[in-house]
Parts: C-alpha cells; structure tokens; sequence
C-alpha cells in the first residue's frame, strides 16, 4: 500500500535554505518539495495532511554518540535501545550512532553482535554503530576491513581509562594506519588517562573525595596534551581524525591550529559543555555526582571558546554523549570517592531544543542548528543525504518544531529512563510537536504513536568529508 503525506504550510529549514515549503512524503521517503500556495504544492493530495503553520520543518536529528546499555564501573547506562531511542525521539533526534563494544581478549565481532542483538527490535528510530576497540591487535586490525565492508566505518580509541579502554600511541598508531587504508574513520577520546590516574590517587590520599575533584583532576592541559598528540599521531598515519566530546579551550586551539593546516582533523562538542559548568560539579551533599562526566565540564570561561569554535567551523559537530546512570543506586557508588562515580550524563532528549535556545540565544543561526545536529554528523558517517537533509529522496526523517512554545525541563517529564535532569528547571523556547522516522509518526502533537522495532539499522558509507 502506497502512503502519501503532505506537510503544509511550514518554514523548512535545512543547512543550505530556509524556505516556505510544503513538503510531499511517499512511501517512507520525501518525494518533492514546493513552495507553499504555489500551483505545484495546491495540486497536491496525500492520506494524511498535516498543518505546518507558524513551525519549522526541519531534518529528524542525527545523535552520532550514544552509550545505551553500556556497562561501566561496575553498573550498565540506564536506558534501554528501547527507552533511550524513545526518548530520542521526543527529542527531535531520529537517528543515532551508539557504540559497540570490544571486550579486552575477545573479537571485534563479539562485540559487534552483541550489540546487534541488545538494538534489534527494540528500537523506536534508526540506528547504526561505531566500533570501540579497546584490545588492538593484528586480528581485530584485519577484522576492522570487515567491519567497514558492512557499514561499521568509524572506530573509537581512549587515550583515558588505563586498564578498561585504554590504547596506547603504538596502538593507535596502528588503528590510525588500517583507518587510512580502509578508509575507517578514528575517533579519539582524547585526555591523558595515565597522567590523570596519578592525580586521582593523589587527590583521594589528600582526602579530597568530593564529586568536584573529578573535575579537578582531569586537566584542560591533559585534554589538549592528547587531543595535540592524537592529531601527530594520524599525522604519521596519513588518516583522518575525529576527536569526540572536546570540552576545553586549550583542545578547541589544537584542533584550529591542525585545521589551519589544512589537515582532515574534526572535533564534537555536547550541550552539557556549552550550558553546564564545573559549578554543577561543585554542587552540595553529593549532588554534583549527577554531572560527572568524561571530558568533564569546565569552568565558564570555557564555553565562549565552544561556542565560537562552533560558529567558525573548527568544531562541527554537537553530540550528546547520551550515557545515563541514576543518581538512586548508581552515581551513588562513588560517595566517598570520586573515582567510582559512574562517568555519564542523560541528554539524548534535549540536545535538538538546548541547541534551538542557543538560536534564541544569538550563539549560532538557524542553519548552523540544523548543521551541527543533523547535516554534518549525517556526512561525517556516512549518512548522507539519506539522513540529515530534506531533499527529494532523503529518508522522510522529520520534525514539526515549535519555535515558539516554552518548555521546562525536568525529570518529572523528560522520557529518559533516568532519575534526574542535568537540566533540572531550565526554561527554552521550542519543543518538538510532531516526529516522523521514514514517513511514519513516532511523535504526534505531542504524542508518542511510535513502537518498537520501527527503527531499523542503517549500514553507513565513509566519512564523506574525504571523498
């Protein structure tokens, strides 16, 4: 059965246009756009119009880092591939990009389908995989060929986590070489874990346990001594780099400077470093716990940088780095130590609505919103224009987006499967009205019409900015 959906009368806006549109979806996929009142959009007819007046029309989100069910530090992230892409999806994001696991001793395939089978009916939107690779070896390094064969074509290594995740330069020296072979993309979690361990066990001999020192200890200076030392390093490789979560001025200036050079060096940045600070860190009796996170948030004075790297394109990307442990039972496990704090935070559902304030707000325009969050990280992964875009042919990936309503964020209403909100109490203007994920209604006026198993796993091509 063939489905027409027409959405009229709203202001579509893209990375490239803003422009008044109807917008003609069939059977799953956007089939034409026209100019609203236009002889061409009035000739048309569909099963399901829906009014678009006074809104914007704009691509479903792409959340290109998220950790759903991730197990770390002794618990697993609290949502589920079913409640987080839920939540995502009342958030405006339609498709994202979460991690599968390699366990030290075991195979990039284990990892791999371990995380096939956690996703696999259970998702509410779209979904594809990156590849951490935690045990670097000639096996798993002729094992990445085959995952970029089947559309797993970026892999992340942790210069942090000593004894977890940790690779080292000779290790990602050889991940970076196989990347600029197969075309892989690396993407580095970059800070100097072995240096950072020294200062924690310092800081908790000292007496200094508080969810503060978290922050503290997890050096500006040692972000940007790896994030300098990752670029060297692909570099020698002769491959491309993609440096996730930057939180740090000092690491926004390298990344510029290999830029600057010309280098094929790109760098994400989350809401929570642009709106959040190391005063949530500071927060009394333990509640800072809800805000430790790796790269960890930093004083104020670092997010001018964020916002000024994201406007010049010497960052392009904000994802979420959506990884939520309840304060209940979870974040709890570090009380009396800093170090056995569960490192995550929840934003899958409000990065599209923090980034539509930071409009409001005058930090960035309206096609640069729909840039950092839909079109460039659909392009770094090798999704576009399948997703990211409105454009005849793209998947019906959609969001009718209230520019005009308020909203205050909450834990008491968000749809994340977590017991708090970074956000607790922040009042933006926009929200979500309408979602659609390839044509179908997931969120309708503010109703969740989805289910899961809609959302399917998108193979991905390379990274597009290499081509």
């Amino acid at each position: 059965m063939s489905t027409r959906t027409l959405i009229r009368g709203g202001l579509v806006v893209t990375a490239a246009d803003e422009i008044h549109a109807d917008v003609l979806i069939e059977d799953g996929r956007i089939a034409a756009l026209a100019a609203h009142g236009s002889d061409v959009a009035a000739g048309w007819t569909a099963d399901r119009t829906i009014d678009a007046t006074d809104r914007y029309v704009v691509p479903g989100g792409v959340d290109a880092h998220t950790h759903m069910e991730l197990p770390f530090g002794g618990t697993s992230a609290s949502d589920t591939f079913e409640t987080g892409t839920r939540a995502a999806a009342w958030g405006g994001s339609t498709t994202l990009v979460d991690f599968a696991v390699q366990s030290t001793g075991h195979s990039l395939r284990e990892g791999l389908d371990t995380w096939y089978a956690k996703a696999d009916g259970n998702c509410a939107v779209d979904y594809g995989f990156h590849m951490i690779l935690s045990d670097v070896n000639e096996h798993t390094l002729n094992e990445m060929d085959k995952l970029v064969e089947e559309g797993i074509t970026s892999f992340k290594l942790f210069m942090a986590y000593p004894g977890v995740f940790y690779s080292d330069d000779g290790q990602i020296l050889r991940a970076m070489q196989r990347g600029a072979e197969n075309g892989g993309l690396i993407m580095m979690h970059a800070e100097n874990g072995i240096a950072i361990d020294v200062l924690v066990e310092q800081a908790l001999a000292r007496g200094e346990t508080d969810p503060r020192y978290h922050g503290e200890v997890r050096k500006a200076l040692l972000e940007a001594e790896a994030t300098h030392r990752a670029i060297q390093l692909s570099r020698v490789a002769g491959a491309p780099l993609y440096v996730v979560h930057v939180s740090a001025e000092e690491a926004v200036a390298e990344l510029a400077a290999a830029r600057d050079k010309g280098l094929p060096v790109f760098g994400e940045t989350c809401p929570q470093y642009l709106f959040l600070s190391t005063d949530n860190l500071a927060e009394p009796d333990f509640e800072g716990a809800k805000y430790v996170c790796s790269t960890p948030l930093r004083p104020r004075e670092h997010q001018a940088a964020l916002w000024r790297g994201l406007r010049t394109n010497d960052l392009q990307v904000v994802s979420t780095d959506h990884c939520p442990f309840c304060f209940v039972g979870q974040k709890e496990l570090g009380r009396g130590d800093f170090s056995k704090i569960p490192n995550g935070l929840p934003g899958v559902e409000n990065r599209m609505d923090l980034l539509h304030q930071a409009v409001v707000d005058g930090h960035i325009s309206r096609r640069r919103w729909i840039e950092i969050a839909c079109a460039t990280p659909a392009r770094m992964f090798g999704l576009y224009p399948q997703k990211g875009t409105i454009a005849p042919g793209a998947d019906a990936d959609i969001v009718v987006y209230d520019p005009h309503a308020t909203q205050t964020m909450s834990a008491a209403t968000h749809h994340m499967n977590v017991d708090y909100s970074a956000y607790e109490g922040k009042t933006v203007t926009g929200r979500v009205e309408s979602v659609l994920s390839r044509g179908e209604l997931v969120i309708d006026q503010r109703t969740f019409v989805g289910r899961a198993g809609h959302g399917s796993f998108v193979p991905r091509s390379t990274c597009q900015y290499l081509d």
